[in-house]
């Protein structure tokens, strides 16, 4: 039987590429992985191999230096990558987020500057939207922006920045009222400022602080941070696009292709435990016989194969639409939504499968255990999913009166 989540209509550069990457993972990524999460320890060596692949550069045009692949392409990348470990799709994606919002909305001299460098992985990629008391209500951001001559000075307080301590680049959405009078709707006064900064901790340029790592349940090696702005001067050239009061919308766009990640992720992890599952219920034998060969350990891995091969079809539905330049905020809602419960559910149940040794450090499904619950609210939660989605619905449906 061919493997599961296969992609149809694929171009052979693509199989190419996701060829080169599988044997990546299985190669460079698998075999480390484990024991580089459990001492929470950058993975500098995967990462340098990334870029020697070229992936910093993936979705990045080629007129600055880029590859130029589909949205596609990199969703099928990320899930390769994310099967190998989750942490290191993390490292690319919010990179990649911060040059998909360059591509779409920043000015020629933005693209010039920033890109070619991006591609080449010698600018690493992090954006930060949220903050401490903020959750889910993006409305409510309130880091701000001051004019002052030519340049803005910025104060307030982000937070789960990833690739906080080790990006160059950080696209930063505060609150900026100039020339937005008072009752603007929020969104309407809400700024994308790119900040250049140095990797590390602690502060990084004048008036930027990153305090240190923030310690998780999972998702580790990547670093996940605070990021504080006290009288942080940045020019009026590094506004995303030039314009001030469209970062909501900005963010919103870059969003959109972090859901797809995040779905691709989901699915990736899903693939993981899948086989982790199958190939030891093959080894484990009970009342004489391998536990694959029990009809409930049967059942359990019907069902977990079915939600694999679903998410996967949702994930890669919302990646064409968004390629195709098509509104993709209902597909990627529900992709999203779907691989990441799906996630869950498939890593818990391969859990179940090991048995007390699912709860062994000894073995990769611990892992996987507490990676699953992080992709449960990256990029929005399942809540936050659900609220897009009958709002996209109640769109597509409305009753004509």
């Amino acid at each position: 039987m061919s493997r599961l989540a296969q992609t149809h209509g694929l171009t052979e550069v693509q199989r190419e590429i996701l060829s080169t990457v599988r044997d990546f993972v299985d190669k460079e990524i698998l075999p480390v992985a484990t024991e580089l999460e459990h001492r929470d320890e950058y993975p500098q060596q995967i990462v340098d191999g990334l870029k020697e692949l070229g992936l910093f550069g993936l979705m990045i045009p080629e007129e600055y230096g880029g590859l130029g692949e589909s949205l596609l392409t990199y969703a099928l990348c990320v899930e390769e990558i994310a099967r190998g470990w989750m942490s290191v799709s993390g490292i690319i994606n919010t990179h990649f987020i911060v040059a998909y919002m360059l591509k779409q909305h920043g000015t020629e001299e933005q693209k010039e500057y920033f890109l070619p460098r991006m591609a080449a992985g010698e600018v690493r990629g992090a954006f930060s939207m949220s903050e401490p008391a903020l959750g889910s209500d993006v409305s409510a951001i309130t880091s701000k922006a001051v004019r002052d001559g030519d340049e803005y000075v910025l104060t307030g307080q982000k937070m789960w920045l990833t690739n906080g301590g080790t990006s160059t680049l950080v696209a930063v959405l505060v609150r900026s009222d100039e020339g937005h009078p008072e009752g603007t709707a929020p969104h309407r006064s809400m700024t994308t400022f790119l900040v250049e900064k140095e990797p590390g901790f602690g502060e990084v340029r004048p008036g930027l602080t990153i305090p240190g790592k923030i310690d998780k349940m999972g998702y580790k090696g990547v670093d996940t941070t605070e990021l504080i702005m006290d009288g942080l001067r940045i020019p009026a050239n590094r506004v995303l696009g030039g314009t001030t009061g469209r970062g909501f919308y900005q963010m919103m766009d870059g969003v959109e292709v972090g859901r797809v990640n995040v779905a691709a992720r989901g699915c990736g992890v899903a693939q993981r435990a899948f086989e982790l599952g199958v190939s030891y219920a093959q080894q484990r034998h009970t009342f004489g016989k391998q536990i694959a060969q029990h009809q409930a350990i049967q059942f359990k891995l019907a069902e977990m194969a079915t939600k694999v091969e679903a998410a996967h079809a949702m994930m890669v539905n919302a990646a064409r639409k968004k390629d195709s330049g098509e509104r993709n905020d209902l597909e990627a809602g529900m992709a999203k939504y779907l691989a990441s419960e799906y996630c869950k559910e498939v890593v818990e149940d391969a859990f179940r499968i090991h048995g007390g040794y699912g709860f062994s450090k000894e073995y990769e499904i611990e892992r996987l255990y507490r990676e699953a619950p992080m992709l449960l609210i990256g990029e929005g939660t399942a809540e936050i999913q659900k609220m897009i989605i009958g709002r996209r619905l109640l769109e597509e449906y409305r009753l004509q009166v």
